[in-house]
């Protein structure tokens, strides 16, 4: 069976990625792409390196056009996709790569982004561990799916194991980033000119104010983080278009040895095929994930602080976004997870 697509929001960068996916995955047959000030071009005046959809035109983003697909997937600012999304049918497929859907409290809602508040949907982080398994068993059979933000999903990965077993404090987590611009969209704005990026690596959202913390707490706290979870967590704008490093620690309980650490991570993440545990010694590269559905990651115990230290890279755009949200939409429909996506990356 193949399933009609459609995908709201195709001249961003979410969007593009999202169709560059979907473009090679041998179930989804691309029916609609629309925009808003690009509506009426054709999809390759605006993302010239999607050649093989270079014929497809652009229009209006609106429930009208998107209705009677099997699959809608929503490439919206945040505050943009609620509305939109609420007026297709139950026997749709809806994946939102925007913030709209991903908070479970709307006080948390209110806090970081403000507007109306649309409810939460399932969670697109297949390998996340939950309290009860992982998070792949909610999304089979969904049909309302909220991919991740890309810094939120990069860090809740890298701590779940720990806080799902036991073995760390979720009390003093601290986490540091190095993010590529293409994560705050297409839009121009004059904190990311070439001239004001290169050569340069520039903190923002310092202070507990970026919009993804609430995400990450959610995310531990389904894994089991109990109510003393605190995140501290700053990051930083560095010259590359894409990508995501991010550097995690928080402190080991008492009597947890260095070994037992490390093979937490290494089980959570056994047989993943798109999160991966280097071995010892070695951590990832951005590099390492360029195009790729993969977040690598490499483990540390920091027996002088008594700290686990965890480096996670990925690609902001497949793994952190467009990626994850394919991979749930296959898993939601009963395809292949590992349908229509890779984990090489591109190298040099």
């Amino acid at each position: 069976m193949t399933f009609s697509v459609a995908v709201a929001g195709a001249s961003g960068y979410a969007g593009g990625e999202v169709l560059r996916l979907l473009a090679a995955h041998p179930d989804y047959e691309i029916k609609t792409v629309t925009a808003h000030s690009n509506a009426g071009q054709l999809l390759g005046d605006v993302q010239s390196h999607l050649r093989s959809l270079a014929h497809l035109r652009l229009v209006e983003t609106t429930s009208e056009n998107l209705t009677g697909h099997d699959v809608v997937f929503f490439a919206l600012p945040h505050g943009a996709s609620g509305e939109i999304s609420s007026q297709l049918g139950s026997d749709t497929l809806a994946i939102d790569c925007g913030a709209d859907h991903r908070l479970e409290r709307e006080s948390d809602w209110v806090a970081f982004y403000g507007g109306e508040y649309y409810g939460s949907w399932t969670y697109g982080v297949p390998e996340l561990p939950v309290t009860a398994g992982r998070q792949r068993d909610r999304l089979v059979g969904t049909k309302r799916i909220a991919a991740p933000g890309c810094n939120a999903s990069t860090v809740a990965l890298s701590l779940a194991p720990g806080i799902a077993a036991g073995v760390i404090e979720s009390s003093d987590i601290v986490t540091v980033l190095a993010v590529g611009p293409s994560g705050a969209g297409k839009n121009p704005r004059v904190n990311l000119l070439a001239s004001e990026i290169l050569g340069s690596a520039n903190p923002y959202a310092v202070g507990g104010t970026h919009r993804h913390i609430p995400e990450i707490k959610q995310a531990l706290r389904t894994a089991g983080a109990t109510d003393d979870l605190s995140v501290s967590f700053t990051p930083v704008l560095v010259p590359m278009s894409r990508g995501i490093l991010a550097t995690s620690t928080a402190r080991i309980r008492p009597g947890v040895s260095a070994e037992e650490v490390r093979s937490v991570w290494e089980a959570a993440y056994e047989g993943e095929p798109f999160v991966q545990v280097f071995p010892e010694g070695r951590f990832p590269r951005t590099a390492d994930t360029l195009g790729a559905n993969t977040c690598l990651m490499g483990v540390a115990v920091d027996e002088a602080a008594g700290r686990v230290v965890i480096v996670a890279a990925l690609d902001n755009l497949v793994k952190g976004t467009a990626g994850a949200a394919v991979q749930s939409a296959n898993i939601a429909l009963g395809l292949p997870e590992t349908s229509g996506l890779n984990t090489d990356g591109v190298a040099p």
